[in-house]
């Protein structure tokens, strides 16, 4: 009896728990494999060896599981690329199907993207998965995964593509994604890019792309506060420190005018301003900016506080008061019409305004040695007289006596920039036109002058020139519109004799390309300005216009000795013209 139990024991008893854990979890292993398996195209998928390693570890059968995936297979990327072939034999272009798969493609990630799903690719694989490096290579999939990050922020898989991007080269690309003002070491290499790209390109770059840097700079409070400081911290350089400080003030009046509320959280970007600015060392005049400055409107009690601050010996920085939001404001009190103004007060709006604009400091190791107010006497008189005449309300006819004593005014940029305002609020006056009878009104000439004294105001001046060329002017007569269009013109053609040259000339081109401008006036235009030297860049734009037949084909002759005929002639025979 002993021997059998001793030879039978161990059939008496059932397996051990360890072992029925075991089989266990190998059918949990094999079923859970055999049902991703059983996906469409699984075979396709980036993951099949490492669950097929799984499967085969848990004792599954390869019979099974090339059943089950042989069944499954659809071949729906092959199918793709054999459809592709046929487009291509039958004689569509290979770049017109590249981009009808990509087209295709783009939109079903769009669709159908799971982040969940996006995320276990790292999980699985425990590395960057080699297509996703050779995707980034490409614009199409860039711009897709641009798409992604600005709909899915959080997905992992998306930020770290991003930062891939960025490493790989294109931070110029992705100022507009959202993921990148989540990430430091993403953020730092694109606002370091966008800003030599401003600094490269000029006038012309700030107005295109500012837009979107100002989108990604005022993300949040942190992007805001860390983007200006580095701004700032370049804008103290000599070389380039200027081209840094009018960028800091761009995206300033950007945030204030598009992006008061940033994210809707209700952050006033003026306490930054003021503290870049070293108010904190000036407690009181601090203060009374902080108050005009959030509110954009000036309150005589607290001008006259900054106004005694900066009578005295040791006046506060006048950076303070160099904000463009508060230049503004001042003018718009001084110089814009019906604005009643408190003759007690008005010396202390005067004196600011003239202090803001030709005070120089002198510094040396951050201490501030001397402050030049040479100009600041002649500086005040000319806004003075400045604001005395535009106040008056005198008729353009009226105005001729004092010609004189505007155009001297003129000579200093504070005051042209406030008679600018004057003139634009003036002649944009419905009834203005209609009263006026001089060919050529006071208020226009002025213009004259001010583009010949102040290149850094020619875009302002054009823009006037452009809303006024664009004005119906119904209430007047067509031929008296016509004639008015063409005084604009010559004022037009002025400001290209001052430099202003690419943007007149594109402007115009736009005018004759948009085909809703009089065909005389673009004529009218056109020859007023032929007359050598010409530029390549002028030839590029000036030339299709020359060249339309409905612009100057009446003014040429046979003999082509016109000066239509020359000037056509001189750009095709010097000139490399770009498609």
């Amino acid at each position: 009896m002993a021997d059998y139990d001793e030879d039978n024991m161990w059939d008496e008893y059932p397996e051990s728990p360890d072992q029925d854990d075991d089989q266990e979890n190998e059918q949990a292993v094999q079923s859970e494999c055999l049902e991703m398996f059983s996906g469409t195209d699984y075979i396709m998928e980036p993951g099949v060896f490492n669950q097929l390693k799984r499967y085969f570890s848990a004792g599954g059968s390869p019979k099974q599981v090339i059943q089950v995936l042989s069944d499954n297979y659809k071949a729906v990327a092959q199918t793709a690329n054999l459809l592709a072939e046929w487009l291509i034999q039958a004689g569509v272009d290979i770049k017109d199907v590249q981009q009808l798969v990509e087209n295709h493609l783009t939109e079903m990630i769009l669709k159908y993207f799971d982040p969940k799903k996006a995320d276990s690719i790292f999980t699985d694989e425990g590395e960057t998965p080699s297509w996703l490096s050779e995707m980034i290579e490409y614009p199409t999939w860039r711009n897709l995964f641009y798409k992604l990050a600005g709909e899915y922020p959080d997905c992992l898989m998306l930020n770290f593509t991003i930062k891939l991007i960025s490493d790989a080269g294109y931070q110029g690309e992705i100022t507009s994604v959202s993921t990148a003002c989540h990430q430091i070491e993403v953020f730092t290499p694109v606002l370091r890019t966008s800003i030599s790209t401003f600094l490269e390109g000029g006038e012309e770059a700030i107005d295109k792309n500012i837009p979107e840097f100002t989108k990604m700079v005022c993300h949040g409070e942190h992007t805001y506060l860390y983007s200006q400081l580095l701004m700032h911290s370049l804008a103290v350089e000599t070389k380039g420190g200027s081209n840094m400080r009018r960028l800091c003030q761009e995206v300033h009046k950007s945030a204030r005018s598009k992006y008061v509320l940033i994210n809707g959280r209700g952050l006033d970007v003026t306490p930054i301003t003021l503290a870049l600015s070293g108010a904190a060392a000036y407690p009181r005049a601090c203060q009374s900016l902080a108050s005009m400055l959030s509110r954009n409107a000036l309150n005589p009690a607290d001008v006259t506080v900054l106004y005694k601050l900066y009578m005295t010996a040791d006046p506060p920085l006048v950076d303070m008061i160099r904000s463009p939001q508060f230049l503004e404001m001042f003018e718009s009190m001084l110089f814009k019409p019906g604005v009643k103004l408190n003759p007690e007060h008005k010396p202390k709006y005067v004196y600011l305004l003239a202090y803001a604009s030709c005070v120089v400091e002198t510094w040396r190791k951050g201490q501030r040695k001397a402050i030049n107010k040479d100009e600041l006497k002649a500086t005040i008189q000319a806004i003075e007289r400045a604001h005395n005449l535009c106040s008056e309300n005198k008729g353009s006819s009226e105005l001729i006596a004092d010609v004189g004593t505007l155009f001297s005014c003129l000579k200093f940029p504070v005051a042209a920039m406030g008679i600018l305002k004057w003139v634009d609020y003036t002649v944009s006056d419905a009834s203005y036109f209609k009263l006026n009878t001089d060919h050529t009104p006071l208020h226009l000439v002025l213009l004259d002058e001010i583009s010949s004294n102040h290149p850094l105001l020619h875009q302002k001046v054009l823009n006037l020139l452009m809303r006024l060329f664009e004005s119906s002017f119904d209430e007047l007569d067509v031929l008296v519109q016509l004639e008015l269009k063409k005084t604009v013109l010559d004022r037009t053609v002025h400001l290209l004799s001052r430099g202003c040259i690419l943007p007149v000339i594109t402007y115009m081109k736009d005018c004759w390309q948009k085909q809703d401008t009089d065909i005389s006036l673009i004529r009218y235009f056109v020859l007023d300005v032929i007359a050598p030297p010409y530029t390549h860049d002028f030839v590029q734009l000036f030339l299709p216009l020359i060249e339309n037949e409905d612009i100057t084909g009446s003014l040429r002759t046979n003999e082509e000795d016109d000066p239509i005929s020359e000037f056509i002639s001189h750009c095709r025979t010097n000139y490399i013209m770009v498609a």
